[in-house]
This record gives C-alpha cells, structure tokens and sequence, in this order.
C-alpha cells in the first residue's frame, strides 16, 4: 500500500475481477426487532463480524474490518463503485498537469458532516497532515504517503514541519496535491481509507476519545455508526440522511454482531436472524449444495512472521528457512480450511496483476518461491543448529483467537514441531486487537499474518518489507532488496516493463533470505441470503462495499 505502480489504470479493467451483525445482546430479540422494523417499512440486513472493530480512526487504522467500517460510514475524494472503478466522492473532478505531478481536485459543496458543519479541502489537508505527523503514529500514513505525496518521507522521519506536505487547500473546495513522482493511479489511492478528509475542530475537541464510540466520531458517508464502541460485539450502520448522496442509499440500517463460533453463527443463519455466514471447513462439505452458497476467491495472502529481534533462532537465516519448508500446506488448505483456499507459495497472489507486455499472471511468471519441502527444511534446520549451538529450539507462536485459526495454528505447530526435531512450539492465541498491538510493538516472536492489497499493483505486497516500512515489525532488513523496490516507484516509474522485472527479483530476493514464510491465498465459503443485494466485494482496499446495499426478494 504504500506508493508507485504506475501502469496500474493501463491494465485496470484486466486486473479488476471482483473478487470480510444484528444489533442487541440476544439473537432472538435482534430477530423480533429487525422484523417489527421491516413490517413498519424499514430495510435491514443482519451481518456477522468475525471481531470487534480495532479502529475508527483513518488515521490508525491498520485491519479489514476497520477499513469495512469507515469506507461505510466516510468518504474521500473518490468511492469505489459495483466495478472497482474510482466514482466521484467528494470529488467531483480532478486536473492532472502535463508533468503528472500536479493534481487539482474540484470538491462539492453540498458535502457535509453528520454535525452540519461542511466538508471542506482543509479536512483533507488536515487529516493527510496529521496520518504523515511522527506523534500520531500512524502505520498507514508513511506506508501510503511516503514517496508519493512530496515530502511526506522526510516529515514522517521528524525531518520537516507536517505543513510542508505536498497537499494544499485554495479556498474551501479546491484540493492541490503535488507528488513526488509521476502516479497515473493516484486516483485510486483517494477512495483508501488513510486519504479520508477529518474534521479538524471536532477531532482536536474530542482528543483522545475521538473514535472510541459513536457520539466521538462524525460521519460524512453513506452510513453513521450507532451503538458502538471499541469494546462493542454489536453494532449498527444507520442510513446518514446527511450524506450528499443520501438518495441512492437504499438501507435503513444494517447490523452486525461479533461472532466467533461457527456454529453459532450457522444456527444464526438457519434460523434467519443473519443474512451471510462464513462457513468453515466442517461446514463446507455439508452445504456445498445449499441454494445460498457461494465462493469467492481473495487476493488476501496469509504468511508466518519471523520476528528477528527477539529469538536469536529466528535471526538465523537457515532456521527461517526450515521452518519455511516444513509444513505440509496442501494438507491445510484441503483438510483444515477446505473452502476454495489455495497453497501460497510467493507473496504476490494468484490472478491479481498481469506481467505487463504478456499478460501472464505475476504469480506464473515468478513461480513457486518456497514449497513444502521436508527434506530440504531438515537441511536447513541442521545448518541453523549447528550455527545457533543448541540442539533445540523454542518459539512462541501468536495468532488470532477465533476458531479456524485455532485449528490452523494448531496444525501448522504440529507439522512444525513433529518434522523438525529439537522444536518446541507454544501457542498463544489473543483477540485480534491485541495481536496487532503486540505486532506492531514487535512483542511476538513467530506469527500468523495476512496482508490483502490496497491498490492494483505488486507494490502494494513488495513495499511491506522494505527496511523502513510502517508495516515491517519483523526486523528484516536487506539494502538490494530496498533498492529492487524504491527503484520501481522512482527512476522506473515509467518503464511498468522494468518495474515488473524489479519485482520479480526482489521476490526471490525476500525467500532466499526467508523474511516470511508464505502459507495460502484465501478464498471465503459463504451462505448469503438472497435477499442481500447490491453489496460489492472489492480486490483491494475495503472488503465490503455498502453504499449500494439493498434487500431483495428471498
């Protein structure tokens, strides 16, 4: 996510194939009052969330689910509509000078917060300000901005004042950006979560409470949050009579409720009380045939973190290298996840971008960087002993608490411990929230992580380890791999031939010094209602996309 991939609106309409609640403490209740509602006239749908929301804040955002929600409830300069493709925001044009440097965006002035107050350019100028300022410690604002807004780099460092920033407001409704680079794509860049305007008055105001519940937050989107705060498992989106664009909403509410059993969920679902269900792998075979089943392929990546700061085993190349190749990830896909998962063996995905004069899949073409290889992991695992002085190892292994990735870590640990001898693995499963505050504070030491894209280019996944990345928690550092990558968004970000080819050998660069382990690219199995209508599914950036959401005949 952070910057440069150029040719991305050249190749836009190939890469884009479509490819992440009900309010109340009891389900039955949720039930009875949803159905009241509908037969008053109103429109709702019930939907499951798999965590409470981490973050409403743009800025600190980090996770799918906190990117769902403010893409729901805000909106930037541009959306992303039913066909992936940037539609006007609160944009209603863009300029672009003859140099590419130069973007001019025209706001509308019928835009406005859920407290009447306007939205202006100096919302945006505030908020980008404020995502790139060092004391807000933000991730996502160097990772999206650094490099592509000018100056960004050097004011995330503590280098320059934020004022510097390459953004500017003349007058209330016209937004001047200035970038470091040329970036045909920067368009789509706005509809991202990190590039949402913020109301400045009413964020310093509420100061550290701002977006800890629904009466600290503003909306200025299809949708307001009701009900929630950062500890809630229920939660609403109310249609925001507000919004500019309030007419094409259909739903008067949605709603969602934290549900991390399967079963539970399953019953919810059968029982009509929810709209859409993920179905884990013991599911799957049962109702493969349902009417109501359907499954969707996902550019999400899921890999093993080695963090090189706080095992001395996991500082050693050879170790991570074993570990890499010593889990039987056929089996997981079929037996543990068994709903359209496929192995993942490099970091870009399958059938995301195309090499850029062939249009053969990145995937094909790079190939299969790190295979389950028992033979080869015991080498390694030899090698790293012998350097490491020791005859065992033991790790600590971090992952989420829902149930499918119990089952999951669980088997990867077995696989782990059983083919490598000497090796102890101790699970430790947390909320979501509290593994991503551990990630991001470097306290774990193996981990299961995933990252979806936020852009249509390999960049979006390669930018990820480069020594100084926001989202790089791992300690891996290499000066030719920082090099393969900065190179395609600076003096290559016009030759989308030789960027490519960066990428490709920045890819085996990563594997060959077995910075990650890659484990799958996921797919979701799913009963959804038939009443669920208009609700898209993006490739990047915000999973789900509710704007146009409607009820449909069952």
């Amino acid at each position: 996510m952070k910057v440069k991939h150029w040719l991305l609106l050249l190749t836009f309409g190939l890469l884009l194939s479509v490819l992440a609640a009900c309010s109340g403490d009891e389900s039955k209740e949720t039930a009875g009052t949803d159905t009241k509602e509908e037969a008053t006239g109103q429109k709702v749908l019930n939907f499951l969330n798999p965590e409470a929301i981490p973050s409403m804040d743009p800025s600190l955002a980090t996770d799918e689910s906190s990117f769902i929600y403010l893409a729901a409830t805000m909106e930037g300069l541009y959306r992303l509509d039913e066909k992936t493709q940037p539609t006007p925001g609160i944009a209603t044009e863009h300029k672009v000078s003859d140099d590419g440097l130069t973007w001019t965006f025209t706001l509308r002035e019928d835009a406005k917060w859920s407290n009447g107050d306007p939205v202006t350019a100096h919302d945006f100028v505030y908020s980008w300000q404020r995502a790139v300022n060092p004391d807000t410690a933000s991730e996502y604002g160097p990772y999206m901005m650094n490099g592509v807004i000018k100056n960004a780099t050097a004011i995330s460092k503590g280098e320059l004042a934020v004022e510097e920033l390459g953004v500017k407001a003349e007058g209330d409704y016209t937004l001047v950006v200035q970038l470091e680079n040329p970036t045909p794509y920067f368009e789509t860049l706005t509809t991202f979560g990190t590039f949402l305007p913020l109301n400045k008055k009413f964020v310093e105001e509420k100061g550290d409470s701002f977006a800890t519940s629904t009466e600290n937050l503003l909306a200025n989107g299809p949708y307001t949050i009701a009900n929630w705060s950062s500890t809630s498992d229920t939660w609403e989106l109310v249609k925001n009579k507000d919004y500019w664009d309030a007419n094409t909403v259909k739903m008067d509410k949605l709603t969602f409720k934290v549900v991390k059993d399967p079963q539970t969920a399953l019953d919810l679902y059968e029982e009509g009380t929810v709209d859409r269900m993920d179905l884990t792998s013991d599911l799957v075979d049962q109702y493969s045939t349902n009417d109501d089943y359907l499954v969707s392929a996902d550019t999400f990546v899921y890999f093993l973190k080695f963090n090189q700061t706080t095992s001395d085993a996991l500082a050693n190349k050879n170790i991570r290298l074993a570990l890499s190749r010593a889990f039987d990830k056929e089996g997981l896909v079929n037996e543990i996840l068994n709903n359209g998962s496929i192995v993942a063996n490099g970091l870009v995905p399958k059938d995301f971008t195309p090499m850029p004069e062939t249009g053969e899949d990145f995937r094909k073409v790079s190939g299969d960087l790190v295979k389950y290889d028992l033979e080869a992991a015991k080498e390694f695992w030899a090698k790293g002993l012998e350097e490491l002085g020791t005859d065992s190892v033991e790790l600590e292994f971090l992952a989420d608490d829902d149930k499918t990735t119990k089952l999951l870590v669980e088997y990867v640990a077995n696989q782990l411990s059983t083919n490598l001898e000497g090796l102890k693995i101790n699970i430790k499963q947390v909320p979501k929230e509290q593994r991503l505050d551990l990630d991001s504070n470097m306290q774990y030491e193996l981990q299961l992580s995933r990252w979806g894209p936020d852009f249509l280019d390999p960049f979006t996944f390669m930018n990820l380890w480069t020594t100084d990345s926001g989202n790089n928690w791992t300690g891996y550092s290499s000066p030719v791999y920082d090099q393969l990558v900065f190179d395609t968004a600076s003096k290559l970000a016009t030759d989308n031939v030789a960027r490519y080819n960066n990428f490709l050998e920045a890819e085996k660069v990563l594997f060959e010094d077995g910075a990650i382990a890659p484990v799958y690219q996921s797919s979701r199995a799913q009963l959804i209602s038939p009443r669920v209508q208009g609700v898209f599914v993006n490739p990047f950036g915000a999973t789900y996309e509710y704007k146009w959401a409607d009820v449909g005949e069952e």
